[in-house]
């Protein structure tokens, strides 16, 4: 009987406090709307009410009893305005503002009553006054500090706390901070000011602070993240230990796969400038968060030998990998960088971004030359390489997306194969130094018209390596760079499926057992440019892309680290679907970086060379023509096959 009665004196304590609320809320509404000085008068007169009060309220400790208002108490409070309203108002006490206050508002108010403290002691205390105690020079200040700063914390609390969180009505999303370090404290004080969130408390995983309070904020061992998700109903968890090493960060990020919340992550300490961290630093969780490996010194000796000081070409500068080149190339000290793109748009945007770069830093001098044209373009080529003296050619100009390339095969041809002649050919007239072809994955043992045509430009770059076709002569060392995928750039399956998820799904898998290689877009980029400085001429370099990724596990991880579910035969309620829509046309299962077997190790432990075949010259070259002058698409496959034997198109297979 005695439940019933307690529910009863809640519910008619609810009617008292919910009217008291709104009302409470409505009034501060409206002092929040009133015009700046009108609100800092009223912060004034608030300030001299507690004048008062303290004045009394010491008056009475002086006294031993509580007294009523005399003449010494209205006599010092008159002196203490006349002390308090100038000090306050030079300390700029009335121009903080109040929704943000904090640390930074206690100290401004600790310097006015410093200020104020000294004068009114020196006043009433040291000089004194018929009929005002002198304790109350002393007394009076310190009960006025604690009114003035509790004041400003309440008002705040008001106007955040109370306010803003009444009138936001969106939905608030219930937030766990993983790592309860500086970031992690830096970042829960930046979302105390938004009502969007409520902060639940901390998971970390030093033993010593299970159970502690950090800034009134619990502290929870990782073991039991699952029943504070539960208990708590969490609804997002934020990982905020920047400095973690890319091991940990994946071994975390993993734990917390299971748990249906939104996992998002603060950038690494390699990503982050100086400063305080906020909630605008947070980020969406990226899968090389997930998939990438431990970052290795890059060998600057490496780094700079075909870079520093030096004129160096980037075909397809505005290509995802061409871009990240230019970038690196402009930070490492280029003498002069010719960014070589067929596209304005391309070319525009990475121009731009260079040219800021190298106006704000002080270290990065390169002077920029943008080039609009294609790699098929003899005469220019020659033109610039008469005029420029170029050094050293990176060569990432390339249709690259096999379904594009399997319905458009003569433009694929015109400038993958016949584009990296020509080019060859211009470059040893030239007399250009170093020449770096970017290959990739798909050339081996190729199933795709874009990986065949690939592997015969990686056949024309072995055949001038080895002095076939070249003239007396030339000068130019050439090799090339082959690696898998790399997360990010275009037409890359990270942000397709991101955008799947956002639409709700399904997300749309070729295959359920495709596996792919991965690399960063900036350490593929660095790795290419330190694999061109021990290039001697010949070299097929392969960069270790380590283990091979499952795209399911991938889109699987996706879907659950954004806080869904998926959606399977035992789970028709999930949140998003994975669909098989089938392999496209010249599409593989498994990528593979060799054609032959036992690479050579390099001093570098990230690159490994190769020595593979390729067929003679003049055979290669006459093959090579006929694809130039070639009009019919359904003639480009039986020639390429002819350049490169091990070529099963797997379109000719599903045709028949």
């Amino acid at each position: 009987m005695q439940r019933p009665k307690n529910r009863g004196a809640d519910r008619e304590m609810e009617k008292i406090v919910r009217p008291m609320l709104s009302a409470l809320v409505r009034c501060l509404g409206i002092a929040a709307g009133l015009p700046r000085r009108a609100k800092q008068l009223c912060v004034v007169a608030i300030d001299v009410a507690m004048l008062f009060a303290s004045a009394w309220f010491a008056y009475s400790l002086r006294t031993d009893q509580f007294a009523p208002i005399n003449y010494p108490i209205l006599a010092f409070c008159l002196g203490a305005i006349i002390v308090m309203l100038p000090t306050f108002y030079a300390t700029k006490v009335y121009s903080v503002i109040f929704r943000y206050s904090g640390v930074g508002t206690l100290r401004t108010v600790l310097n006015a009553f410093v200020l104020y403290g000294i004068l009114i002691a020196a006043i009433f205390t040291i000089y004194s006054f018929a009929r005002i105690p002198r304790t109350m020079g002393l007394l009076q200040p310190i009960l006025f500090f604690i009114m003035v700063a509790g004041s400003r914390m309440v008002i705040r609390a008001l106007l955040v706390d109370v306010l803003e969180r009444r009138r936001f009505d969106g939905e608030r999303r219930r937030v766990l901070i993983y790592g309860s370090g500086r970031s992690g404290q830096q970042l829960a004080r930046s979302m105390r000011n938004d009502p969007q969130f409520h902060l639940i408390g901390y998971l970390d995983d030093d033993g010593r602070l299970y159970g502690q309070q950090l800034d009134g904020l619990p502290v929870f061992n990782p073991q039991d993240t699952g029943d504070v998700v539960e208990q708590r109903r969490v609804t997002d968890i934020l990982f905020a230990i920047p400095s973690a090493s890319r091991s940990r960060r994946r071994k975390i990020l993993q734990s917390l796969e299971r748990f249906n919340v939104v996992v998002q992550t603060l950038p690494s300490l390699s990503d982050m400038v100086e400063g305080n961290v906020s909630f605008n630093d947070i980020r969406p969780l990226e899968i090389h968060d997930l998939l990438g490996r431990e970052p290795i010194q890059p060998n600057e000796l490496l780094l700079g030998r075909n870079t520093v000081g030096k004129t160096v070409l980037v075909t397809g500068a505005g290509g995802s990998i061409g871009s990240e080149l230019c970038r690196q190339i402009v930070a490492i000290g280029a003498r002069k960088l010719i960014l070589f793109e067929v596209s304005e748009y391309a070319l525009y945007s990475i121009h731009q971004e260079l040219s800021k770069v190298v106006e704000t830093s002080e270290r990065a001098k390169t002077q920029l030359v943008p080039v609009l044209d294609c790699v098929t373009s003899r005469e220019r080529l020659d033109r610039i390489f008469a005029s420029e003296q170029v050094d050293t050619i990176y060569h990432a100009a390339a249709y690259k997306h096999v379904p594009l390339v399997e319905a458009n095969p003569i433009a694929a041809m015109r400038n993958n194969i016949v584009g990296t002649k020509v080019l060859v050919e211009t470059a040893m007239r030239g007399r250009v130094s170093n020449f770096i072809l970017i290959s990739t994955d798909k050339a081996v043992r190729p199933t795709n018209i874009m990986g065949a045509s690939k592997r015969a430009a990686e056949q024309i770059i072995q055949a001038h390596a080895n002095g076939e076709g070249k003239d007396s002569q030339s000068v130019t060392k050439f090799s090339m760079v082959r690696f898998g995928n790399v997360l990010g750039s275009s037409g890359s399956v990270v942000p397709l499926f991101r955008e799947q998820i956002e639409r709700g799904g399904p997300i749309t898998l070729t295959h359920r057992d495709i596996t792919r290689y991965f690399m960063t877009i900036p350490e593929a980029a660095n790795l290419v440019i330190q694999a061109g400085g021990m290039a001697q001429g010949g070299e097929v370099f392969v960069l270790d892309m380590g283990k091979p990724v499952k795209i399911y596990e991938l889109a699987r991880m996706m879907v659950q680290l954004s806080g869904l579910t998926l959606r399977a035969a035992d789970k028709p309620d999930g949140d998003i679907a994975i669909e098989e829509v089938g392999l496209r046309p010249g599409e593989k299962l498994y990528e593979e970086l060799l054609i032959g077997e036992n690479p050579e190790k390099t001093s570098h432990p990230r690159i490994m060379k190769a020595h593979e075949g390729h067929i003679e010259w003049q055979r290669l070259s006459g093959l090579v023509e006929q694809l130039a002058a070639c009009k019919d698409p359904a003639g480009v496959a039986p020639i390429l096959k002819q350049i490169v034997p091990e070529f099963e198109h797997k379109r000719d297979e599903q045709a028949a």
